[in-house]
């Protein structure tokens, strides 16, 4: 009798509990306030904190202020006893040659570089010299078996150069069923043909830049003329690199073509259709590039709250903590990079989202996982660490939400979707949003392809559906076009420059607030359910859900 009794409390006190953790719409946002995040991000903008540099003093404040933060709220840490994950890191400086010279049966001539293009390496050789190299031109680089579609079959390319096109064959095709028309795809963009290239031998790649499919200008390349750059410390694997890696400017691709005898026009559109066949150039490259190598660590933040019912699945937000630190001055002489919406703002939007899930009545089933990661503007290091040394499995890792900058332009009605019509996500959110009285929204610029420049992208690449939002361009009072002009304003005055400060005078949080809540009830939802989202059909990281083998 006494067992019995027993075990009828036991049943009681399991069902009443899952009966009681369900979702409810309301149950945490009480906690939101603009206060509380202008609070965070006032103090992370700051010149105090030097522009949140990895390797620099602003990085050892950054960290320091994020544990504290996290201790305050009682949230656990996220990697055994410790808030912090260790990522080793390889500063590469490389100098490269002034010019770089071609060969062909009718002579020689040079390109100059900076004017003509800009190269650089992942390696660590002290010096890497390129000799009379051949040159093949591979098309778009890509080899998409879900497009049907491989521009290096039956092409060996080992100790060869490959010159490829920017972006994919969809854009400019108007078929929006060619990959996914002027929406760029994975396979667009410009990281994907480094890699691809390295995989498939290539002693190096060059692009061949145009500002429209690239969606900036050569400029923009420019920045990266003999500067350093931050890598993962990948010597305990030692993958393999290109020796040189870069892009050459549209008239430069148009010489060499000439060079070689080879039709520009009738190549290039070759090149957008099935069946294209590398063409070898018949041309051959010689440069050197110079080499610095300096080894270094930063760190990714974890902060985590166990779940009550599956603690072994997880929803892990995810922000990057670092800036630009210091260095060139702009008009006014300001040199502290403080990256006020880029990214201080989705710190402590995160740090936000912390409190509300530690303030829920019906506590997350699921565990939730906020994770800060480090060098997202050194090409999402920090993540790309993570996803590769994850701290929980992936295959039992849920899905990702990215916060990378918040609505600083006060209430929208809509929220913006980038890389619209990847995974299930964004019915989630669409369905917070109406909620509400808002809607989703495509991202104004398909073409940049900014769902492959954030951190969610390197959850993506091994499989997790990753959702990451943007400002809403539909103004709660002045309407789109007042919402347009506000975020070309951005780039043009505040983007990756000193100007991006914290500025009341400019800046609302009323709508970061608003966005913040959508995303907390996603998350929400999410730890409750005991479903899993997937990648709709069409997206190119389906494939690697599907395909590992631990997946629910």
């Amino acid at each position: 009798m006494k067992q019995s009794i027993f075990l009828l409390l036991i049943f009681l006190t399991v069902s009443c509990s899952k009966k009681d953790n369900v979702f409810t719409r309301e149950d945490g946002l009480s906690s939101f306030s603009v206060s509380g995040l202008e609070q965070h991000l006032k103090t992370l903008a700051s010149d105090d904190f030097m522009g949140r540099m990895p390797f620099t003093e602003g990085e050892k404040k950054t960290l320091a202020y994020l544990e504290e933060q996290l201790n305050q709220l009682s949230i656990e840490p996220g990697n055994g006893t410790s808030y912090l994950q260790e990522v080793p890191l390889v500063k590469i400086t490389a100098t490269a040659a002034p010019t770089m010279t071609i060969t062909s049966k009718k002579g020689s001539f040079t390109l100059d570089g900076l004017k003509d293009y800009v190269i650089w390496t992942e390696r660590t050789d002290e010096k890497i010299e390129l000799r009379d190299v051949d040159l093949v031109f591979a098309g778009f680089g890509i080899v998409a078996p879900e497009y049907n579609w491989n521009d290096y079959e039956g092409l060996d390319v080992k100790d060869k150069v490959v010159l490829v096109m920017v972006n994919d064959p969809g854009f400019g095709s108007g078929d929006s069923t060619l990959f996914k028309g002027n929406t760029m795809t994975y396979y667009g963009r410009w990281t994907y043909k480094f890699e691809e290239a390295a995989r498939q031998g290539a002693k190096g790649v060059l692009i061949i830049h145009d500002d429209v499919a690239a969606g900036y200008g050569f400029w923009v390349v420019q920045n990266n003329w003999n500067t350093s750059r931050l890598y993962l410390d990948r010597r305990a694997t030692n993958p393999y690199f290109c020796e040189m890696v870069g892009w050459v400017t549209n008239p430069a691709a148009k010489k060499l073509f000439e060079s070689a005898g080879v039709d520009w026009a009738a190549t290039v559109s070759a090149a957008r259709k099935p069946g294209f066949k590398a063409i070898p150039m018949n041309l051959k490259l010689s440069t050197t590039l110079s080499v610095q190598a300096t080894y270094d660590k930063s760190y990714n933040v974890i902060g985590k709250i166990t779940g009550a019912q599956q603690p072994d699945e997880y929803i892990i937000y995810s922000t990057h903590w670092d800036h630009l630190g210091i260095g060139k001055a702009d008009e006014r002489g300001d040199t502290i990079y403080n990256g006020a919406l880029d990214n201080a703002s989705g710190t402590a939007g995160m740090l936000e989202l912390a409190k509300a899930f530690k303030s829920v009545k019906n506590k997350p089933s699921r565990s939730i996982v906020f994770l800060f990661v480090t060098a997202e503007e050194q090409n999402l290091l920090g993540s790309a660490h993570y996803a590769a040394n994850p701290i929980y499995p992936i295959e039992k890792t849920v899905a990702n939400i990215n916060i990378d900058g918040i609505n600083p332009y006060g209430k929208m009605n809509d929220i913006v979707v980038v890389g619209i019509g990847q995974s299930d996500l964004e019915d989630y959110l669409n369905e917070e949003a109406k909620a509400v009285g808002r809607y989703t929204s495509p991202e104004p610029n398909p073409v940049a392809g900014y769902y492959f420049r954030s951190d969610h992208f390197s959850f993506a690449k091994v499989g997790v559906p990753a959702l990451y939002t943007g400002t809403g361009i539909n103004h709660f009072e002045k309407g789109t076009d007042y919402g347009k002009q506000l975020q070309d304003e951005y780039v043009a005055k505040y983007y990756h420059k000193p100007s991006d400060e914290y500025d009341t005078s400019r800046w609302n949080l009323e709508g970061a607030v608003e966005d913040l809540k959508l995303l907390f009830n996603v998350g929400k939802r999410l730890s409750l359910e005991n479903t899993w989202p997937w990648w709709k059909l069409g997206s190119e990281f389906r494939a690697i859900r599907e395909n590992h083998p631990k997946q629910p």
